[in-house]
């Protein structure tokens, strides 16, 4: 008896269609096979995930992206540490400048602030880079391109008080310049925290080679603290003591040299719309800077003839003036205490000879610091009244604007300093000095060559627990009368 064929050979034509049916069946399961095991939602892919993921074995689809990722982090972290290097660096250099040069230390502080620009740059494209990542380390996300985020509509806008209020101020403010505030704050805010008190008002210098910074004033304003600019009509990295700069002379500014750049730096001013106070071409009076008149052994300075200064100081004011910005310009005209001054310099109508007038000047002010004993100031006994009384005599007799220990410090060389603290708090105290309406303080420790030999004085208001333990008694008595601001 012959076999019944089976139904799927019943004849050759109907064997190649079934072989055909059979092949194509693989296909279309080999493809839903496919599609279910390779992809990254499907049940059993979530499933193997989640087995593997029991097994504590970590599953990333993206893995090839996530290395090239990680391998830009590398590279973007070697690129930090560069910067923190050079930030490093740069704050090495403004650490130690000469005693007094006040270019060198304005010349530090930018290079500071450009060396903490980058790092802050290869820190933000780290961050970035490390978003991405944890983006990309999600099982089933795809990671998008990002785009900058622009903050300017949530960035709170700068405020501050009005020229008029700033003025006559009710009470003291406290002010301390420091090696890069306001472009760092890192000095400036760590002398607060000890001293227990932030100061509101933040000194730094300019330069006549610099145009207008208003990133500096905005700064400062944003922190909390006014801005009291330097300006000194010479470049911004002269030396002090150096008095020869015949392309500064007064007479140069006077006969409108350099207008277009006053023109514009006022322009500026306004453009920027925040009160600065100005101490314009500070310590006139002294024989040290270009803008002086005089030598005091009667030659001149610089090519500069008896009155030019207070000409050209109405020359700068008058452009100020044109342009609309002496609503936020705080004129301070600060001379040096006449001490050690030559005899000439120390007469009253000498100063008065370089005073521009109530109607160019908002506050009058002074440079004064306890300096290393020398053998021939005898008379010297480290208080307030031997360091500032006279001159801040001369000063009443030209004006009665208010006063400001405009530039000030105290050496640890002497061994006197805690005591000449504790003495300019106490007279603060009194009565007939509630004229002065504010102390900036010069916190630095500065080093120069002096007969030769190389020397430091500590003007830091910490330089010791003892000098920083008076300077803090000195500021909280409430008789001083100072704006304490708690530290940042």
């Amino acid at each position: 008896m012959s076999k019944q064929p089976s139904w799927w050979a019943a004849n050759s034509a109907h064997s190649r269609r079934s072989s055909i049916g059979i092949i194509a069946l693989g296909l279309v399961l080999a493809t839903l096979s496919w599609f279910v095991w390779s992809s990254p939602n499907g049940p059993v892919s979530q499933a193997f995930t989640a087995a593997i993921a029991d097994a504590g074995v970590a599953v990333n689809p993206l893995a090839a992206q996530n290395k090239d990722l990680k391998e830009r982090i590398t590279a973007l972290q070697t690129r930090l540490n560069t910067r923190s290097s050079e930030l490093a660096r740069a704050k090495q250099a403004a650490s130690v400048v000469a005693v007094g040069n006040t270019k060198e230390l304005a010349a530090a502080q930018a290079r500071v602030a450009t060396a903490e620009k980058a790092l802050a740059e290869a820190q933000a494209a780290t961050t970035l880079a490390e978003q991405k990542t944890a983006q990309a380390q999600k099982p089933g996300t795809a990671t998008k391109p990002s785009t900058p985020k622009t903050t300017t509509a949530s960035v709170t806008p700068v405020t501050a008080p009005t020229l008029a209020e700033i003025r006559n101020p009710s009470s003291r403010f406290f002010g301390m310049y420091t090696q890069q505030a306001p472009f760092n704050w890192a000095t400036f805010d760590a002398t607060s925290v000890s001293v227990g008190a932030q100061p509101t008002v933040v000194g730094y210098f300019s330069g006549w080679d610099e145009g207008y910074r208003s990133e500096a004033v905005t700064r400062a304003w944003a922190h909390g603290s006014m801005p009291m600019m330097t300006w000194e009509s010479r470049p911004i990295d002269a030396k002090n003591g150096v008095t020869a700069a015949p392309e500064y002379s007064l007479p140069k500014i006077i006969d409108g040299s350099f207008d277009a750049y006053l023109h514009q730096y006022a322009k500026d001013v306004v453009a920027t719309g925040l009160p600065v106070a100005i101490r314009f071409d500070h310590e006139m009076n002294s024989v040290w800077y270009p803008w002086a008149e005089d030598d005091g052994k009667g030659g001149s300075v610089n090519g500069n003839n008896p009155g030019d200064y207070v000409k050209m100081w109405h020359h700068v004011h008058d452009v100020f003036e044109a342009e609309g910005a002496n609503q936020y310009a705080l004129w301070v005209w600060a001379p040096n205490i006449i001490n050690n001054l030559t005899a000439t310099h120390q007469a009253p109508e000498y100063l008065a000879s370089m005073y521009p007038g109530d109607d160019y000047v908002d506050w009058v002010g002074l440079s004064g610091y306890l300096r290393p004993p020398t053998s021939t100031d005898t008379k010297n006994n480290f208080t307030f009244d031997y360091t500032f009384g006279r001159s801040l005599a001369q000063l009443r007799q030209l004006t009665g604007k208010p006063i400001v220990l405009a530039e000030v410090g105290a050496t640890e060389t002497g061994g006197h300093k805690v005591a000449w603290i504790t003495s300019l708090f106490a007279a603060l105290s009194k009565p007939e000095n509630n004229d002065i309406i504010g102390v900036s303080w010069f916190n630095l420790a500065v080093s120069s060559f002096v007969s030769g030999e190389l020397g430091t004085n500590d003007w830091r208001i910490d330089s010791r627990p003892e000098s920083l333990a008076a300077f803090s008694a000195g500021l909280s008595n409430p008789a001083a009368n100072f704006t304490l601001v708690p530290a940042k």
